[in-house]
């Protein structure tokens, strides 16, 4: 498949990109706050018979998802022939299950909206816990580009005698993936979250693998009290090379300066979500998960 893409705002550089990679056009798109805060959405690139796809990370997804259902909207509206979402970043998959009573299980509501709206949706490393697969919640066709192999090319590049680290036991499948593509042996970590602020992480001794590299990978990095523990650990046993990777960049407030400070060596994300940490470039393997919805 080859859509006319179209770049909320924000995500130019990533549609740019996919451009590029997919030979594709970039269409038009206005959308302009009027000072009641609704939205007015104008395609100045006619869409009427066109394969097209909204382009947006969903990070603060609140301010975000109707801007962009309105823009779907609009374009079914006029025409469109099918209408397909590139979310680098897909929100909403945190509360999949009913935690405590009267809650909302909104990973389910939201992605019958996405459903209702969409033809189709792509995404990169989707934070899957009790779903095994985005099909499970999402009536649409969906595609994952996944980061394993992107990951594992800059830290052959980068990291000398790397020893890669998983943050909890739900992370051992893909960081043991991306261990063996390296070349290096991984450890996982025991993990309890007490709160979005309070995690206790319980290391073990490293000294085996002394002359070693530690590179903790993880998938969201939102308030980093993962990593920032982590780092205070491997600090207070003289470690000091810890390169910490995340494949979402949130970095909620303070976060990105606090675990520079608790000691990571070198903080690098992909280009899922904007940040000043961004290196690993993820627009190819987004094109292929494109051209496989096609």
């Amino acid at each position: 498949m080859k859509p006319l893409l179209f770049s909320l705002p924000g995500n130019e550089r990533m549609t740019q990109a996919l451009a590029r990679h997919l030979h594709a056009e970039i269409g038009q798109l206005a959308l302009k706050r009027f000072p009641d805060g609704e939205t007015l959405v104008r395609f100045d690139t006619p869409v009427d018979g066109c394969e097209i796809a909204l382009v947006c990370t969903l990070i603060h997804p609140d301010d975000k998802v109707l801007p962009l259902l309105l823009a779907a909207g609009t374009a079914r509206d006029l025409g469109a022939k099918s209408i397909g979402l590139v979310a680098p970043y897909l929100a909403y998959l945190r509360q999949d299950q009913r935690f405590h009573r009267g809650e909302g299980i909104t990973s389910k509501y939201f992605a019958r909206i996405v459903s209702a709206h969409f033809d189709w949706l792509v995404t990169v490393d989707p934070h899957l816990h009790r779903y095994r697969h985005l099909g499970d919640i999402y009536a649409i066709p969906t595609e994952v580009a996944h980061s394993t192999h992107a990951i594992a090319a800059w830290i052959r590049a980068n990291v000398d005698a790397p020893l890669i680290i998983g943050p909890d036991s739900e992370s051992e499948q893909w960081v043991s993936a991306v261990a063996r593509e390296v070349d290096a042996p991984y450890v996982v970590l025991n993990k309890v979250r007490k709160g979005d602020r309070d995690v206790e992480i319980t290391a073990p001794d490293l000294g085996r693998w002394s002359q070693r590299t530690p590179v903790l990978v993880d998938d969201i990095v939102s308030t980093a009290r993962t990593m920032i523990r982590v780092a205070e650990q491997l600090k207070q046993r003289g470690v000091t090379n810890l390169v910490c990777i995340g494949v979402h960049a949130i970095f909620v407030g303070q976060a990105y300066a606090e675990l520079k400070a608790a000691g990571a060596n070198r903080i690098v994300t992909t280009n899922t979500v904007y940040h000043e940490s961004n290196v690993i470039e993820m627009a190819p393997v987004l094109a292929d998960a494109i051209h496989g919805i096609g």
